[in-house]
C-alpha cells in the first residue's frame, strides 16, 4: 500500500529514497523473541555489527552471540576444568558481560590486557607468567590479532597439565588455510581483507593445527546448532573450541 501511494504522489527520486528506508526497516526488525542464556532477558534482541546482524544483541545485559554460546557450553558442564573454587583462570581481553558473571562465579579469576585496563598486563605473545600456572585460559576473538603461533607455544607454557584454552575466533570452514598478506599494513586494507582494523589475519579450517602448533591438543568444539540458534540468537555454525594441555 506504501508504495503504490508513493508511486502515485511523490517524484521518482523521493520514491527510491523512500524504498530504500523501507528496505533499511526490514533488514534490522527483530526476527523473533529471544532468550538470553547470560541474563535471562526474553524478548527482541537489537540489531548489532557492521554489516548489522539482526537479533544479535541482548538488550537487558549488551551480549552478543558469541558470548551467549560460550554460556550455554559452561553452563551445561561442556568444560570439564572448570571448578567454582579452584580453577586459576585468566581471561585475556575480557568482555565486560562476561567478566562481571565469571567474576562473582569463579574465586580465582583474572584479566588480562595488553592495552586496557585489566587485573593483568600481558602480551600473549610472550607471557609474564611462570610455566605450569594457569588451569583455564579464556580467549575469545583474540588470537586473530596476534601472532599466534608464537601465542599457542606460550598459552601452553603456562598451562598446567590438563589445563584448557578455551577460544573463539572469526573462521571461515569452507577455506583450507587461514587468510594472511603482508602487504596489508594499514587499517583500511585491514578492515577489507581481514574484517576489522586491527585483525592480521581470517582463519580457515587449519586454524586447528595453528594452535595445535605449540603443544595443545584440540579436545572439544562446541557448535551453535539446531534449537539453540533459534531460542538465544545465536549465529549459525559459531564454533568454543577447546584446546588441552596434554
Amino acid at each position: 500500500m506504501i508504495r503504490k501511494i508513493a508511486k502515485q504522489i511523490l517524484p521518482r527520486s523521493l520514491q527510491r529514497t523512500l524504498y530504500a528506508l523501507l528496505r533499511l526497516r526490514a533488514a534490522i526488525a527483530p526476527v523473533a523473541s529471544r532468550e538470553c542464556s547470560i541474563c535471562g532477558y526474553s524478548g527482541y534482541f537489537d540489531v548489532f555489527g557492521s554489516p548489522l546482524r539482526q537479533d544479535a544483541r541482548c538488550p537487558g545485559c549488551s551480549s552478543l552471540e558469541r558470548h551467549r554460546l560460550l554460556m550455554l557450553v559452561i553452563d551445561r558442564q561442556g568444560i570439564e576444568q572448570f571448578d567454582e573454587s579452584k580453577s586459576e583462570i585468566v581471561h585475556f581481553a575480557p568482555e565486560p558481560v562476561l567478566e562481571n558473571v565469571f567474576r562473582e562465579r569463579f574465586r580465582h579469576y583474572r584479566t588480562a590486557d595488553l592495552f586496557t585496563e585489566a587485573d593483568l598486563m600481558l602480551n600473549m605473545e610472550a607471557l609474564d607468567l611462570p610455566d605450569d600456572s594457569c588451569d583455564i585460559i579464556i580467549a575469545n576473538h583474540v588470537l586473530e590479532h596476534v601472532d599466534d603461533r608464537k601465542a599457542s607455544k606460550e598459552l601452553c607454557r603456562v598451562l598446567r597439565p590438563g589445563g584448557a584454552l578455551i577460544c573463539q575466533v572469526p573462521i571461515i570452514e569452507g577455506w583450507s588455510h587461514s587468510y594472511e598478506n603482508d602487504a596489508v599494513h594499514d587499517d583500511q586494507g585491514r578492515t577489507i581483507h581481514f574484517g576489522q582494523c586491527d585483525h592480521v589475519r581470517y582463519y580457515g579450517r587449519d586454524f586447528r593445527e595453528r594452535i595445535a602448533s605449540g603443544g595443545l591438543h584440540l579436545s572439544a568444539e562446541h557448535t551453535a546448532e539446531g534449537e539453540d540458534v533459534v531460542r538465544y540468537g545465536l549465529l549459525r555454525g559459531e564454533k568454543v573450541f577447546l584446546f588441552e594441555n596434554p
